[in-house]
């Protein structure tokens, strides 16, 4: 196999970790809204840890598209 297929093979496979970002998300925010639904009053204490949770999951998300950009573009 060329080094030139291998790294773009790589720089797929790493990309996975975006869509596992995207599936985190959504379980992060449908389960907020299935617990808020069911809890109102609890709702705004929660709201804190909705958005820490959303920023871990993001930043891995773009840690993965770092890791794909950095296969295909360096050295």
């Amino acid at each position: 196999m060329e080094a030139e297929a291998a790294k773009f093979i790589g720089a797929g496979l790493s990309t996975i970790g975006i869509g596992g970002a995207a599936i985190g998300l959504g379980s992060i925010f449908g389960n907020y809204l299935s617990g808020a639904l069911r809890n109102p009053s609890a709702a705004d204490g929660q709201f804190g840890r909705l958005i820490l949770g959303f920023a871990v999951t993001e930043a891995l998300g773009i840690f993965s598209l770092l890791i794909a950009l950095l296969l295909l573009f360096a050295v």
